[in-house]
């Protein structure tokens, strides 16, 4: 009986999790099962349970690990399969640590106080341990609902999680004593929750109010986006350069001449080859780079060699160019200045190796996979009367990058990507949701550039002003505001997560003592 509610708990959260097709409401009923299986049931036994709910719920929601290592990573299928199953096995873990911690505590002290901060501090580890891997936690589910996620800008997403594991105990509390009717339990479990949903509910309604009016009188910046649609299985075939190149410009041209924005943005690696003195980069910028013309931020590969040490070091980069403003162009001296952002959080066994100096160079995985290196800067790049800070690809999953780049004086965020590594899968959808509470969280409007989409625009409320279509040529452009001054969560709003991981320390505390005062 345990492992079907296992089983149902698996069931659920897949199909509320974001893809093409999912229903966020299945989210605020999804652990139910579980938590009735876990309340029957001893640690040992419990996190059992919580490692098979786990690892059926994480196999079909990161299947697309396949497309990424196999199709376009070029492993083994010997390779691929075990890589998703270890992964699958590593999240895994820490709902069977949730499930074990709920049985031990069941006796000592209602569930309802325990689960969500719980959960809520195991988001918090998993997104800091081994580099941390913080893939679409539970409140992520919500970023379509723009009356609710308002709370992000106070707690981040993990304020959201919070509220969904309190509801679903909610349920469970109502279950389990349904037959044993006790007045003092709803007093002090059920009441008290109803409370700080009613708290969170109306402070959500409030600032999305207050917020409305707020971005109708703030500047805008008018601000286009390419999406270029460019096969990942020949982007880097030199033979083709020259063909991706002049689709970006057709595509850009059209738009400056008849939108005319103020930025344009064309996604990660949109540049499939290191621009220093590469004739086609030059091609763009007197191509893109007009007098009084759009700033240019594009993604490129980039390479710096250290003077000292003649070593190279490979970047995953984006380039911002911005036109000097003249009556007439100058034949002698730049037209533009440039500034560049370097990928700080790499993804690891994509853009690096992690070991790679302990491990054979003649291993497939060493040779099949790219070895970059961090960027350091986190401080905004001006374009007119914005200051961008840029998120590139993964880093857009990290709530602390975009928080930093805020609280250094960004006022718009904006996030290159090439989702064609994922294929025809629901990982665009699923990196499309947190995008989502990167502009909620921080108050920022954000534009996201994509090779094959999904690219858009999203206003500080988290409105999603225009999605691109998945795997087709596209442009775009809108008028996004630009919002000044920090939330709540940038200046302390991301402790939430500390605060739920020190609060458990008195409850484990508490438990212990009544469990040596009962033997």
């Amino acid at each position: 009986m345990p492992f079907s509610l296992a089983i149902a708990t698996s069931f659920l959260l897949f199909f509320a999790s974001p893809g093409e097709f999912f229903w966020a409401p299945l989210m605020w009923v999804a652990l139910v099962p579980l938590l009735l299986a876990a309340d029957r049931c001893q640690p040992k036994k419990a996190a059992k349970i919580g490692l098979f709910s786990g690892v059926l719920y994480y196999i079909p929601l990161l299947y697309w690990i396949l497309i990424v290592l196999g199709k376009y990573g070029n492993l083994s299928p010997l390779l691929t399969f075990p890589a998703l199953v270890l992964l699958s096995l590593y999240m895994s873990l820490y709902l069977a640590v949730f499930c074990a911690g709920l049985a031990w505590v069941k006796n000592s002290i209602p569930l309802l106080w325990v689960a969500p901060p719980l959960w809520v501090a195991l988001d918090f580890l998993r997104s800091r341990l081994f580099t941390g891997f913080p893939w679409l936690d539970l409140g992520y589910s919500q970023y379509q609902n723009t009356l609710l996620l308002q709370l992000a800008d106070l707690t981040g997403h993990h304020g959201l999680t919070f509220l969904i594991v309190l509801v679903n105990c909610m349920i469970f509390s109502i279950i389990r004593h349904r037959q044993r009717p006790a007045k003092p339990t709803f007093l002090k479990e059920i009441l008290p929750a109803a409370l700080i949903l009613a708290t969170a509910f109306s402070y959500s309604a409030y600032r999305f109010a207050l917020l409305e009016e707020t971005i109708q009188t703030s500047p805008k910046l008018t601000t286009g986006i390419a999406q270029g649609n460019i096969d990942q299985s020949k982007k880097w075939l030199p033979s083709l350069q020259d063909k991706t190149i002049q689709n970006y410009l057709s595509m850009s041209n059209k738009l400056i001449t008849e939108k005319r924005p103020e930025l344009l943005i064309w996604p990660e690696t949109a540049l499939p080859f290191f621009p220093v003195d590469h004739p086609l980069f030059t091609q763009i910028k007197e191509s893109i780079l007009r007098p009084n013309g759009p700033v240019f931020i594009t993604g490129a590969p980039h390479f710096v060699i250290s003077p000292e040490t003649k070593t190279i070091n490979y970047y995953n980069s984006a380039f911002v160019l911005t036109p000097i403003k003249m009556e007439l162009p100058v034949s002698n001296g730049k037209t533009y200045t440039t500034a560049r952002y370097d990928k700080q959080h790499l993804v690891p066994f994509g853009e690096y190796i992690p070991f790679s100096d302990y491990l054979p160079s003649s291993m497939p995985i060493v040779q099949s996979m790219g070895n970059f290196s961090p960027g350091s800067s986190l401080e905004p790049i001006s374009c007119h009367k914005a200051e961008i800070g840029v998120l590139i690809c993964y880093e857009s999953i990290f709530p602390d990058l975009a928080r930093q780049e805020v609280q250094n004086g960004a006022n718009l965020l904006v996030n290159l990507t090439n989702d064609a590594w994922y294929g025809k899968s629901s990982a665009p959808w699923q990196q499309l949701a947190m995008v989502v509470f990167r502009a909620v969280e921080n108050r920022k409007s954000l534009a996201r550039a994509a090779n094959t989409g999904i690219s858009c625009f999203i206003d500080p409320l988290g409105n999603q002003i225009e999605l691109s279509p998945l795997f087709e040529p596209f442009t775009m452009t809108a008028d996004l505001p630009l919002l000044e001054g920090s939330s709540p969560f940038v200046k302390y709003g991301h402790f939430f997560p500390l605060l739920c991981l020190f609060g458990l320390i008195p409850i484990v505390f508490f438990v212990k003592k009544k469990l040596q005062v009962e033997r």
